[in-house]
């Protein structure tokens, strides 16, 4: 995942001790390996986390329990997204890897195709029996579990409660209807812009999609291509193109250009489509906009089920170079626990792996409105040939534009389609 959490807590390159899940006594477990206080001692394991991820108090717990268990220690290096996967893939190749590391969820599929993942199998048979199906399915390739779920987030309705109040707009929108009626009103009233949408904000597009149960490639013989021309995908973007036309963005700029929170933060524009996180940006830029600032989900055909929504990410993966894949795995079992997925989850406000633990989420506004949509959200395509296609110019972006200009969505697929099976083409 690139984009900023909700809370960016720095962590220093600090050592701290760790251990794994074996009885306390020293005794040996199922497969006659030892286990207990001394069963690592000496070991030190290196763990690559992303800035942001692992928040002060979560290391500081998670090393006390660790020590007292194993009395092994831990080794964390903050690595930040900007040039991550180069750095990672020249590292997955060396003698001595990480022994641990955080992925983009949807990175996994092209780590795992280069043989530097290691089989989590026997980890998912004994601890993830609960993870939310929908937040795995980034982890598992080809049948396999080359990772572990570790927390999400996705984008939610950031709206500015004065305008809609003064547009007679009274309580947050459940279904989609109600939220079309909402900005019917806020444009009847003139004196906002009701929802600020440039024409390329493609994982919003995506989450649509993903709530009309579409896929953005299919299988062609043994290649991939693309399946823009879908009628799913035509009624995704039927649905993208009604929402635009509430907005005077640009349709041929995407939420980056301008950044669509400074143009929230002047305060003529009923609501946004975006990150939690964002929200700040627009306070920075007018702090009085602050008290104004309001969240709810996406909201779906019905109440009872919220919009599809892009679902941003990390796992946790070991490297298949590792020398010490079961102590790794033994930090995974804690770190992925019941106790520390809570933690981390209460601590930087992001969805946990398993939905009953969206409790610790209380309290946080943002999160409370993000956890529905995680529920039934997704990814891009989980295949090692999507990432050329997110490259600039990105296909889909110039297929969205097109429609919002007056080509039909079968002219703007296939105005795109030959670039968008070319990247798909391209070699790993």
């Amino acid at each position: 995942m690139k984009r900023k959490l909700i809370a960016a807590i720095g962590v220093a390159g600090m050592m701290v001790s760790m251990a794994a899940c074996g009885s306390d006594d020293g005794g040996s477990d199922s497969s006659g390996k030892k286990s207990g206080p001394d069963s690592y001692k000496g070991q030190t394991l290196t763990v690559w986390a992303m800035d942001g991820s692992t928040p002060d108090q979560w290391q500081k717990d998670l090393t006390a329990e660790f020590e007292k268990k194993t009395g092994a220690k831990v080794k964390f290096e903050v690595q930040q997204w900007n040039g991550i996967q180069q750095k990672l893939t020249t590292a997955l190749s060396e003698e001595n890897p990480p022994d641990v590391f955080e992925i983009g969820n949807t990175q996994t599929a092209a780590y795992a195709k280069t043989g530097g993942l290691a089989d989590l199998g026997d980890l998912k048979s004994e601890i993830g029996g609960d993870w939310t199906a929908n937040l795995n399915e980034a982890a598992v390739v080809d049948g396999k579990q080359y990772g572990a779920p570790w927390y999400f987030t996705n984008r939610v309705v950031i709206y500015n409660k004065s305008v809609f109040k003064e547009a007679g707009v009274t309580e947050t929108p459940k279904t989609r209807d109600e939220f079309f009626a909402a900005l019917d009103k806020i444009k009847a009233k003139g004196k906002a812009e009701p929802i600020y949408l440039p024409g390329q904000n493609w994982y919003f597009f995506d989450g649509l999609t993903i709530g009309q149960g579409a896929d953005l490639v299919k299988k062609d013989g043994d290649k991939w291509v693309s399946n823009l021309a879908d009628p799913k995908i035509g009624a995704a973007m039927d649905l993208y193109k009604k929402y635009q036309s509430y907005s005077k963005a640009p349709k041929d700029k995407d939420e980056a250009t301008p950044q669509q929170a400074d143009v929230f933060a002047k305060g003529k524009t009923g609501a946004f489509i975006g990150m939690g996180w964002e929200a700040g940006t627009a306070i920075k830029a007018n702090p009085a906009i602050e008290k104004e600032i309001g969240y709810f989900t996406i909201p779906g055909e019905t109440a009872d089920k919220a919009e599809g929504v892009f679902l941003g990410g990390s796992n946790l993966a070991v490297a298949e170079g590792s020398a010490k894949q079961d102590l790794a795995k033994e930090f995974l079992k804690l770190a992925l626990s019941d106790k520390f997925e809570g933690q981390l989850a209460k601590l930087n406000g992001v969805i946990p792996n398993k939905e009953s633990l969206n409790s610790n989420l209380a309290g946080n506004v943002v999160a409370e409105a993000a956890a529905p949509g995680a529920k039934v959200g997704g990814t891009t395509p989980l295949i090692p040939e999507w990432a050329a296609v997110e490259n600039a110019p990105n296909p889909i972006k110039t297929f969205m534009t097109a429609v919002l200009n007056g080509k039909s969505n079968d002219e703007a697929a296939k105005q795109v389609e030959a670039e968008f099976n070319k990247r798909l083409a391209q070699k790993q």
